[in-house]
Protein backbone atom coordinates (compact mmCIF):
# COMPACT_ATOMS: atom_id res chain seq x y z
CA UNK A 1 0.00 0.00 0.00
CA UNK A 2 1.33 3.41 -0.97
CA UNK A 3 2.05 5.74 1.92
CA UNK A 4 0.07 8.99 2.16
CA UNK A 5 2.61 11.79 2.16
CA UNK A 6 1.64 15.08 3.84
CA UNK A 7 3.07 18.26 2.34
CA UNK A 8 3.23 21.73 3.87
CA UNK A 9 0.51 24.19 2.97
CA UNK A 10 0.63 27.39 4.98
CA UNK A 11 0.72 25.92 8.50
CA UNK A 12 -1.46 22.96 7.52
CA UNK A 13 -1.03 19.91 5.34
CA UNK A 14 -2.30 18.46 2.07
CA UNK A 15 -3.12 14.77 1.93
CA UNK A 16 -3.46 12.95 -1.38
CA UNK A 17 -6.09 10.36 -0.47
CA UNK A 18 -7.18 9.50 -4.00
CA UNK A 19 -5.28 6.18 -4.10
CA UNK A 20 -7.50 5.07 -1.18
CA UNK A 21 -10.68 7.11 -1.14
CA UNK A 22 -12.43 9.78 -3.19
CA UNK A 23 -14.90 11.99 -1.34
CA UNK A 24 -18.14 13.04 -2.96
CA UNK A 25 -19.34 16.54 -2.10
CA UNK A 26 -21.83 15.10 0.40
CA UNK A 27 -19.22 12.84 2.00
CA UNK A 28 -16.80 15.74 2.30
CA UNK A 29 -19.55 17.81 3.93
CA UNK A 30 -20.13 15.05 6.48
CA UNK A 31 -16.40 14.83 7.19
CA UNK A 32 -16.34 18.56 7.94
CA UNK A 33 -19.51 18.33 10.04
CA UNK A 34 -18.13 15.50 12.17
CA UNK A 35 -14.77 17.20 12.69
CA UNK A 36 -15.88 20.78 13.30
CA UNK A 37 -12.75 21.48 15.34
CA UNK A 38 -10.71 21.28 12.11
CA UNK A 39 -10.73 23.42 8.97
CA UNK A 40 -10.87 21.41 5.74
CA UNK A 41 -10.72 22.30 2.07
CA UNK A 42 -10.52 20.11 -1.04
CA UNK A 43 -8.39 20.92 -4.07
CA UNK A 44 -9.55 20.54 -7.66
CA UNK A 45 -7.44 17.35 -7.79
CA UNK A 46 -9.34 15.89 -4.84
CA UNK A 47 -6.58 16.38 -2.25
CA UNK A 48 -7.65 16.98 1.34
CA UNK A 49 -6.35 20.25 2.81
CA UNK A 50 -6.24 20.50 6.61
CA UNK A 51 -5.81 24.06 7.86
CA UNK A 52 -5.10 25.16 11.44
CA UNK A 53 -7.42 27.18 13.62
CA UNK A 54 -6.76 30.92 13.81
CA UNK A 55 -4.59 32.43 16.51
CA UNK A 56 -5.78 35.31 18.69
CA UNK A 57 -4.60 38.24 16.56
CA UNK A 58 -5.80 36.63 13.35
CA UNK A 59 -9.17 35.92 14.98
CA UNK A 60 -9.56 39.55 16.04
CA UNK A 61 -8.74 40.80 12.56
CA UNK A 62 -11.17 38.42 10.88
CA UNK A 63 -13.90 39.36 13.36
CA UNK A 64 -13.29 43.04 12.60
CA UNK A 65 -13.59 42.42 8.85
CA UNK A 66 -16.80 40.46 9.32
CA UNK A 67 -18.20 43.24 11.48
CA UNK A 68 -17.43 45.95 8.92
CA UNK A 69 -18.82 44.02 5.96
CA UNK A 70 -21.79 42.79 7.98
CA UNK A 71 -22.73 46.31 9.05
CA UNK A 72 -22.63 47.54 5.44
CA UNK A 73 -24.65 44.54 4.30
CA UNK A 74 -27.29 45.05 7.00
CA UNK A 75 -27.78 48.62 5.83
CA UNK A 76 -27.69 47.89 2.10
CA UNK A 77 -29.61 44.58 2.23
CA UNK A 78 -27.90 43.55 -0.97
CA UNK A 79 -26.68 40.08 -0.11
CA UNK A 80 -25.33 37.56 2.37
CA UNK A 81 -22.01 37.56 4.25
CA UNK A 82 -20.18 34.32 5.08
CA UNK A 83 -17.19 33.33 7.18
CA UNK A 84 -15.35 30.01 6.94
CA UNK A 85 -18.08 28.66 4.66
CA UNK A 86 -17.47 26.01 2.01
CA UNK A 87 -18.01 26.91 -1.64
CA UNK A 88 -17.96 24.27 -4.38
CA UNK A 89 -16.08 25.88 -7.25
CA UNK A 90 -16.79 24.96 -10.88
CA UNK A 91 -13.39 23.21 -11.08
CA UNK A 92 -14.46 20.80 -8.30
CA UNK A 93 -12.45 22.34 -5.49
CA UNK A 94 -14.17 23.15 -2.21
CA UNK A 95 -12.71 26.31 -0.76
CA UNK A 96 -13.48 28.35 2.34
CA UNK A 97 -12.47 32.02 2.13
CA UNK A 98 -11.91 33.92 5.37
CA UNK A 99 -14.88 36.08 4.37
CA UNK A 100 -17.21 35.88 1.37
CA UNK A 101 -20.28 37.63 0.00
CA UNK A 102 -22.97 36.84 -2.57
CA UNK A 103 -25.93 38.91 -3.84
CA UNK A 104 -29.36 38.18 -2.39
CA UNK A 105 -30.73 36.66 -5.61
CA UNK A 106 -28.11 33.92 -5.61
CA UNK A 107 -29.10 32.96 -2.06
CA UNK A 108 -32.82 33.11 -2.85
CA UNK A 109 -32.36 30.73 -5.78
CA UNK A 110 -30.94 28.00 -3.53
CA UNK A 111 -33.02 25.19 -2.08
CA UNK A 112 -33.08 24.69 1.70
CA UNK A 113 -30.81 21.66 1.32
CA UNK A 114 -28.30 23.68 -0.71
CA UNK A 115 -28.31 26.44 1.91
CA UNK A 116 -27.52 23.95 4.66
CA UNK A 117 -24.51 22.45 2.87
CA UNK A 118 -21.59 23.84 0.89
CA UNK A 119 -22.77 26.48 -1.54
CA UNK A 120 -22.64 25.23 -5.15
CA UNK A 121 -20.78 28.13 -6.73
CA UNK A 122 -17.93 30.59 -6.30
CA UNK A 123 -18.72 33.70 -4.23
CA UNK A 124 -18.88 37.10 -5.92
CA UNK A 125 -16.55 38.67 -3.37
CA UNK A 126 -13.94 37.14 -1.08
CA UNK A 127 -11.28 38.21 1.39
CA UNK A 128 -8.26 36.15 2.35
CA UNK A 129 -6.35 37.51 5.33
CA UNK A 130 -2.75 36.37 5.56
CA UNK A 131 -1.58 35.25 8.98
CA UNK A 132 2.03 35.50 10.09
CA UNK A 133 2.78 31.91 9.09
CA UNK A 134 0.80 31.75 5.82
CA UNK A 135 2.62 31.23 2.54
CA UNK A 136 1.94 34.26 0.33
CA UNK A 137 2.42 32.36 -2.98
CA UNK A 138 -0.12 29.73 -1.91
CA UNK A 139 -2.67 32.39 -0.97
CA UNK A 140 -2.04 34.13 -4.29
CA UNK A 141 -2.74 30.90 -6.16
CA UNK A 142 -5.92 30.50 -4.15
CA UNK A 143 -7.07 33.98 -5.15
CA UNK A 144 -6.27 33.22 -8.79
CA UNK A 145 -8.34 30.05 -8.50
CA UNK A 146 -11.30 32.07 -7.23
CA UNK A 147 -11.01 34.46 -10.18
CA UNK A 148 -10.76 31.58 -12.65
CA UNK A 149 -13.96 30.14 -11.18
CA UNK A 150 -16.17 33.23 -11.20
CA UNK A 151 -15.08 35.58 -8.40
CA UNK A 152 -15.78 39.18 -9.36
CA UNK A 153 -13.71 40.96 -6.70
CA UNK A 154 -11.19 39.67 -4.18
CA UNK A 155 -8.85 41.16 -1.60
CA UNK A 156 -5.74 39.42 -0.32
CA UNK A 157 -4.78 41.42 2.76
CA UNK A 158 -1.25 40.98 4.09
CA UNK A 159 -0.80 42.73 7.48
CA UNK A 160 2.80 41.53 7.72
CA UNK A 161 3.83 43.68 4.73
CA UNK A 162 0.96 46.21 4.98
CA UNK A 163 0.00 45.24 1.47
CA UNK A 164 -3.25 44.48 -0.35
CA UNK A 165 -3.62 42.60 -3.62
CA UNK A 166 -6.86 43.31 -5.46
CA UNK A 167 -8.18 40.67 -7.85
CA UNK A 168 -10.87 41.54 -10.38
CA UNK A 169 -12.48 39.53 -13.16
CA UNK A 170 -10.93 40.15 -16.58
CA UNK A 171 -8.31 42.53 -15.18
CA UNK A 172 -4.72 42.30 -13.98
CA UNK A 173 -4.01 42.09 -10.27
CA UNK A 174 -3.46 45.42 -8.52
CA UNK A 175 -1.03 45.68 -5.59
CA UNK A 176 -1.39 48.49 -3.04
CA UNK A 177 1.27 49.34 -0.46
CA UNK A 178 0.40 50.98 2.88
CA UNK A 179 -3.10 51.91 1.72
CA UNK A 180 -5.52 53.10 4.38
CA UNK A 181 -8.83 52.09 2.82
CA UNK A 182 -10.46 49.82 0.26
CA UNK A 183 -13.67 50.40 -1.66
CA UNK A 184 -16.16 47.73 -2.71
CA UNK A 185 -16.50 49.22 -6.20
CA UNK A 186 -19.58 48.17 -8.16
CA UNK A 187 -19.66 44.75 -6.45
CA UNK A 188 -20.23 46.18 -2.96
CA UNK A 189 -21.52 49.70 -3.72
CA UNK A 190 -20.83 52.13 -0.92
CA UNK A 191 -18.70 49.74 1.14
CA UNK A 192 -15.46 51.28 2.41
CA UNK A 193 -13.06 49.30 4.59
CA UNK A 194 -10.83 51.26 6.97
CA UNK A 195 -7.64 49.22 7.05
CA UNK A 196 -6.48 50.72 10.33
CA UNK A 197 -8.45 47.94 12.04
CA UNK A 198 -6.13 45.44 10.30
CA UNK A 199 -2.79 47.22 10.54
CA UNK A 200 -3.14 47.72 14.29
CA UNK A 201 -1.71 44.94 16.46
Amino acid sequence: MRKVEPSAVMTGIILNLQPFVEFSNDQFYELCRIHQELNFERTARGELVILPLSGGLQGIRIASLIGELGLWNRRSRLGKVFSSTGFILPNGAIRSPCIAWIPSERWENLTLEQREKFLPFCPDFAIELRSKSDSLPLLQRKMEEYIENGLRLGWLIDPKNRQVEIYRENRDKEVLENCDRLEGEDILPGFVLDLSIIWEE
